[in-house]
């Protein structure tokens, strides 16, 4: 997970930016009273739980080198889904699961966005170098068989690509936020292809997932965003505070990427890959007219996406209330 990095972030080919600001987070709403003391309420207990079910995460992943990929992809899951749910955060997903040797590319708004994956199929992420020295999340996600990408370093995306398309081939699921930032949820940034060339090199599919973020009203919502200079502790306030954030998860079509025909351009395939990739998830998202948010300037002049209906099969893979899970219904 990469936060945005903003106007003022390094920029090179391994750093994209995002043009998300502070402002493109919601105003805490003013309250006094019985209001502010359930919110007290509720943010405490949902910040203890969370850092229950991560201590607990830490112990189960001292277990994941005995336990093997199928077991550890299914404790995963099952750690997502609490995590999930001790955040206050329901999760509904449309779609199939993908099937085992995907590279699973989705759109990055949140930290949230890697539990909403596992939480659908156990994936390995592709993440930047400097998580491996992360406090309790590094070790974890290390242990979680998380592929690290040195993005200071030219000359190891390379490497990175052929790892990934060497746990493709094994049949693991890979992760990746082809963006390579977080964004607000407004609109969708370039994909760079780098990773497709890794579905390519090991003929795998690629399964593309929208995420999308709204708020116990069905509104869209930026509370669980995490960008500009937002830390990890004020997101975690500001998902907690939340009377419930809802997270759909559409799971799209497979696509098949093609390869270079001779004497065509290796680059091309991978960049037409991320092209359709791209399409498919900003034809998924919610009808951005429909939004009734304040726009911040850096938004203004960018064209909402065209709405598509939704799959009829709807899912709820999470949420924080016990008698909503796996419940499946057909809208």
């Amino acid at each position: 997970m990469t936060r945005a990095s903003g106007a003022t972030g390094k920029v090179n080919s391994f750093f994209p930016t995002s043009p998300c600001v502070p402002e493109c987070l919601p105003l805490p709403a003013p309250d006094a009273g019985l209001a502010r003391m359930r919110r007290v309420v509720r943010t405490t207990g949902r910040l203890t739980a969370l850092v229950g079910t991560l201590l607990l995460g830490a112990g189960l992943a001292f277990l994941a080198p005995v336990l093997g990929p199928c077991r550890v992809g299914r404790l995963q899951a099952v750690w997502s889904g609490w995590l999930l749910a001790a955040a206050g955060v329901r999760v509904v997903v449309t779609g199939p699961r993908p099937r085992p040797g995907s590279l699973v590319v989705a759109n990055h708004v949140s930290w949230l966005d890697v539990l909403a994956l596992n939480r659908v199929v156990g994936v390995r992420m592709l993440a930047k170098a400097e998580v491996r020295d992360w406090p309790l999340v590094g070790p974890m996600a290390a242990r979680a068989g998380t592929v690290f990408l040195d993005r200071d370093r030219l000359r190891a995306l390379p490497g990175a690509v052929a790892a990934v398309a060497g746990e493709l081939r094994d049949g693991a699921c890979i992760g990746v936020f082809p963006e390579g930032t977080t964004r607000c949820g407004r609109d969708l940034g370039r994909f760079r292809p780098a990773a497709f060339q890794a579905a390519l090199d090991a003929g795998a599919p690629v399964v593309p997932v929208a995420l999308s973020y709204a708020d116990a009203d069905d509104a869209p919502d930026a509370a669980a965003a995490f960008v500009g200079d937002d830390t990890l502790l004020a997101s975690l306030i500001r998902v907690a505070a939340a009377p419930r954030t809802v997270l759909t998860v559409r799971v799209l079509p497979v696509q098949v990427p093609v390869p270079a025909a001779v004497g065509d351009s290796r680059a091309r395939p991978r960049r037409e890959a991320a092209r359709r990739a791209a399409t498919a998830i900003r034809s998924a998202l919610p009808d951005a007219t429909s939004d009734a948010r304040p726009r911040p300037a850096v938004h203004a002049d960018q064209v909402p996406a065209r709405p598509v209906p939704a799959p009829p099969l709807v899912t709820v893979a999470a949420s924080g209330d016990r008698d909503a899970e796996e419940v499946t219904r057909v809208a």
